[in-house]
């Protein structure tokens, strides 16, 4: 008996040496497309042509990798399209707004998707947002933005992490924010900046324009998370440590718990696990690579990777918020 079970101890061995083999000969050839759920030009677009340009070297096979813009719905189109008819073979990954898992577990009667159920690839960057002034407002601080009066911001559609941030600054601070909508990603709503339509935004800190930044054409008043930036001005405050009560905070906690993850990628469910393992080992291949971090540090685009088990347990613990903080962040999140 004891050869037979060596046998098939050695024919299993064989065969997922085998099935490896075929999964890293896959990509030889292939295109690995990269969706964004966003249009072009904005932040979550910018680290996802970041990542095409340098992913396919730390890939068996070395595939050709490309960017398809799909925008819709904050992102969520993107998810839809990934969830089902897009190719289920690991030649598709997806790059989307982090705050929809957020608003998965405020609003799941319209944001229809659980997030424990993808491929999770990983994150290349937490977010770190920031509402911000035009320098013509003539605002410094958020006390002289709320004596200032009605502020108009721009966003592209409920639930999108601009609109959240927004929200938590007109319900939490008392800001008197005009939210206007439309916009189809930071791109658009930075041009409507620039045009004096908008006073200002609530925008990830390094999607923001550099020569914004350089020029002092904006102030910064508010973050809404603990990390920063070589370039943020010191003492912007953390909305954390300002917040008005203990409840306000853990409201705010809830609503940006996602920002930890904030520039995440992810695959269908369908795909096959051995395609899913070189996808993870490839992108936390790129997130070491020289020439990525060279690349990233020239886009000003910060690096702060996540692996795909570490986001997934930080998806887990949004799903296991309790129950009275989720209630108070859904109705803030669905109040204009």
């Amino acid at each position: 008996m004891r050869p037979l079970r060596w046998t098939a101890a050695l024919l299993s061995a064989l065969g997922l040496a085998l099935g490896s083999a075929h999964a890293r000969d896959f990509y030889q050839g292939k295109t690995l497309k990269i969706i964004v759920g966003y249009s072009a030009g904005g932040g979550y677009d910018v680290y996802a042509r970041l990542l095409a340009r340098h992913l396919g070297r730390h890939i068996p096979g070395n595939p050709a990798v490309v960017v398809a813009n799909l925008p819709g719905a904050s992102s969520l189109l993107s998810l839809r399209y990934l969830d089902s008819t897009a190719p289920k073979d690991g030649t598709v990954i997806d790059a989307f707004d982090s705050a929809q898992i957020d608003n998965s577990r405020l609003t799941p009667e319209l944001v229809k998707i659980d997030f424990r159920k993808f491929n999770w690839i990983g994150s290349i960057s937490e977010n770190l947002p920031v509402c911000y002034a035009w320098h013509t407002l003539g605002v410094t601080n958020l006390a002289q933005l709320k004596a200032h009066g009605v502020v108009h911001i721009g966003r592209t559609s409920p639930g999108s992490s601009a609109d959240i941030e927004q929200k938590i600054l007109k319900h939490i601070f008392k800001i008197d924010v005009q939210s206007v909508a439309g916009y189809a990603g930071s791109t658009e709503s930075e041009l409507a900046v620039e045009r004096g339509e908008l006073d200002g935004g609530c925008n990830s800190w390094s999607s923001l324009p550099a020569n914004w930044i350089s020029g002092n054409k904006i102030r910064p008043l508010l973050r809404l998370s603990d990390g920063t930036a070589p370039d943020l001005p010191a003492g912007v405050p953390n909305a954390l440590d300002i917040a008005p009560s203990e409840r306000d905070r853990a409201i705010i906690r809830q609503l940006t718990a996602s920002g930890a993850i904030g520039k995440p990628f992810v695959a269908s469910l369908g795909v096959p696990a051995d395609r899913v393992k070189i996808l993870r080992d490839g992108f936390m291949g790129t997130m070491k690579d020289p020439l990525f971090l060279a690349d990233a540090k020239r886009l000003r685009s910060p690096v702060s990777p996540k692996t795909a088990e570490q986001a997934i347990a930080i998806v887990n613990r949004i799903y296991a918020a309790p129950a009275d903080i989720v209630a108070a962040a859904k109705a803030m999140a669905t109040t204009e």
